[in-house]
């Protein structure tokens, strides 16, 4: 369960002629990991060509995604209430109903081309007409002249008193932008010169009779008709993508599938008469793959395993280019596995090394919920959580709400048994000192004293630190050395899950340098600091007793563990020393948002109960301070989201998995057909 699932490499051996038999056969197997072929490692081999069937199952797959493009269809998030029947689909393919569809929507679209395009003429018409409308010219009479020439066009200032030494006579649009001027077709060039001063540019004026007023309505009307047309020709595509969805995305399946089948000899070695696969194959299922494969092919195949993988790095480093890296396929049960989500944010892990989903398990949701510690915000992240895994059919939403459906139960259960509060209140008691104080008198808030109630003895002893649960405010010292005793589990876990990684790829000698070394340097280092905070924090004697024990101890264990570590990493292990202690202070924060979330809930509730509720008085002010305390708590518990959640993915990924985790593996996918929307309905050949 840590580590990845055992792999072995084996290779097939078949006739070229069979080829198609062995592609189906490897495909329904659901194991093979393919080994792509490399030019040029196999004398008398090549890479092999496509199927004859793949060029044109490829055409029609391209035809059909240009369809779905159009139509708005995607059918990566399309399910058929009913899956096709494969058979079924392959007939239709083979009936050419993928080009019959083909052609009668873009049929259908050539036509709709054709009407946005006079839309779009006809806009552009308006739009010139628009700006010629105030000019006090007929639209006929912007042409047809033999010796007058007429410059229309947009200007920066009204320019008829600059063209009147050349005979012009010009029309100018009330605004003064645009200008119409008529001038013989000697005077054109003078003409144009004189406008070139006014920053004149030529536009084209349409074609039409009478006024520009009357143009722009008949461009109005046809352009309503267009678009009228226009929508006719809408619900004709959505009447196509009805009619044809369900066949599309059946069709688009069927034709993937062929296509994938097709290019596989682009990935294998083949000669003029025969083939070979190398291939990766869980080592448990070895047996069965062989078997399988004689069976499926009637004995007219060759399988032979060629190695058990096993984890060592001097195995990889002598084997081929092309066996060099296994693949990983991560072997976890029901629960872990919603947790390879965030390893593989960073990547996947080595075939060589431990899959750190497992321990992000535990400690993931622990941190988040030592974080939030509140049953008033831990119920909304069960219930979110659990709505998740019940409808979310997306494995990284279903990973998220695994997250949030067990964050929330630790929030619950550090909420009620440790801290003892809901929405930073406690259930009992006044309160530590520091809490909030009612308008009343000088007592504390709690759920006990807002409600007048009176606990019974066995509920009040639920709660640590005299029935009052462990205060986020006032008890910080107590707080932080918990996080930093988590911390230091944690740390610790990393490093020996490093030692137990470098022990399986290197042997224990080299694990002992590698890795060895910077735990014995740890654990020195802890003694040291646990020493020097009981003189330094808690007013000890360091220099007698048991804190002078400790501190010798822990010095002359940095000491053998630098020595140790140096030999693999050199002078470097003495400069990561700081680091190490600040990896330890990081887990600080397991505190510091839980207090930063008091704080803000103490201020909150001050607002909604004291200020609003009992200030203003009566019931005006318990509904608007209910509202005000539903709202401001709501704020906390998105912002509990965000910080909980980054916090605890950081120490993580930094603190702990930096010790050990390398990644940059090659997941382990499989030959598989994955079909959502098509069946098989019979054995088919």
């Amino acid at each position: 369960m840590l580590l990845p699932e055992s792999m072995s490499r084996i290779v097939i051996v078949g006739n070229k002629s069979r080829l198609d038999e062995a592609t189906d056969a490897l495909y329904s197997l659901k194991v093979i990991h393919l080994i792509d072929h490399t030019v040029g490692t196999d004398e008398g081999f090549s890479i092999g060509a496509p199927r004859p069937y793949s060029e044109k199952a490829s055409e029609r797959l391209l035809s059909l995604r240009a369809v779905e493009k159009e139509l708005s269809i995607d059918p990566a998030k399309t399910e058929l209430d009913a899956p096709s029947s494969a058979k079924d689909v392959r007939a239709k393919i083979s009936a050419n109903s993928v080009e019959a569809i083909g052609e009668e929507v873009f049929r259908v679209l050539d036509r709709k081309s054709g009407i946005v395009q006079k839309i779009t003429e006809e806009k552009a018409k308006k739009d010139t007409l628009t700006l010629l409308e105030t000019i006090p010219v007929d639209l006929d009479l912007y042409a047809g002249y033999g010796s007058l020439a007429v410059l229309t066009g947009s200007v920066r200032d009204d320019p008829t008193q600059a063209l009147a030494g050349i005979e012009a006579e010009c029309f100018v649009s009330a605004d003064k932008k645009m200008a119409a001027v008529f001038v013989r077709k000697a005077k054109r060039d003078d003409a144009l010169r004189i406008l070139t001063d006014f920053e004149y540019t030529e536009m084209s004026v349409p074609e039409g009779k009478g006024a520009v007023k009357d143009n722009i309505a008949q461009a109005d009307s046809r352009l309503a008709a267009l678009n009228a047309e226009l929508d006719a020709v809408r619900k004709e595509l959505d009447a196509l993508k009805g009619k044809h969805a369900a066949d599309i995305v059946a069709l688009d399946e069927e034709l993937s599938i062929s296509t994938e089948k097709g290019e596989l000899p682009l990935r294998i070695a083949t000669s003029e008469h025969s083939f070979i696969i190398d291939a990766w194959v869980p080592t448990a299922k070895v047996t069965a793959t062989v078997s399988g494969m004689e069976e499926k092919m009637g004995g007219n195949i060759f399988v032979e395993v060629q190695e058990d993988r096993s984890r060592s790095l001097h195995d990889v480093e002598h084997a081929e280019p092309r066996f060099k890296e296994t693949p990983t396929k991560m072997n976890n049960g029901p629960y872990v596995k919603n947790f390879e989500y965030p390893v593989k944010l960073l990547s996947a892990p080595k075939y060589q090394e431990l899959d750190p989903s497992i321990i992000l398990s535990i400690f993931f949701p622990l941190f988040f919920g030592l974080m939030v510690g509140d049953i008033g915000y831990a119920i909304p992240f069960i219930i979110l959580g659990a709505f998740g895994l019940k409808t979310a059919k997306s494995k990284d939403f279903r990973a998220i709400a695994m997250i949030l459906f067990f964050g929330g139960l630790w929030a619950f259960i550090f909420g009620f048994f440790f801290f003892g509060e809901m929405f930073g209140m406690h259930f009992t008691g006044e309160g530590a000192p520091g809490l909030l104080t009612t308008l009343a008198s000088d007592k504390m808030v709690s759920w006990e004293s807002i409600f007048s109630l009176n606990f019974p003895d066995w509920f009040v002893n639920i709660f640590p630190n005299h029935g009052h649960g462990v205060s986020k405010v006032n008890d910080v010292t107590f707080l932080l050395q918990v996080s930093i005793y988590i911390g230091i589990v944690h740390i610790l876990t990393g490093f020996a899950i490093g030692f137990y990684n470098a022990k399986i790829q290197h042997g224990m000698r080299e694990a002992f340098f590698e890795k060895g070394g910077w735990i014995i340097t740890f654990v020195g280092l802890v003694m040291f600091a646990w020493a020097l905070a009981q003189g330094m924090i808690f007013g000890k004697d360091l220099m007698a007793g048991l804190p002078l024990y400790i501190l010798l101890t822990g010095v002359v264990l940095m000491v053998i563990g630098i020595s140790v570590s140096i030999k693999k990493e050199g002078a470097q292990a003495i400069l990561e020393l700081p680091g190490l202690f600040g990896n330890i202070l990081s887990y600080a924060r397991l505190t510091a948002i839980g207090m930063s979330k008091a704080g803000m809930a103490m201020a909150f509730n001050y607002i909604s109960i004291v200020l609003i509720g009992a200030g203003l008085g009566g019931i005006m002010g318990i509904i608007i301070g209910l509202l005000m305390f539903c709202f401001l708590h709501l704020v906390i518990w998105v912002l509990a989201i965000i910080s909980a959640g980054l916090h605890a993915l950081r120490l993580q990924y930094v603190e702990m998995m930096s010790k050990f985790y390398v990644g940059g593996g090659k997941e382990y996918e499989p030959l598989e057909i994955k079909r959502k929307n098509t069946k098989i309905v019979e054995t088919e050949v």
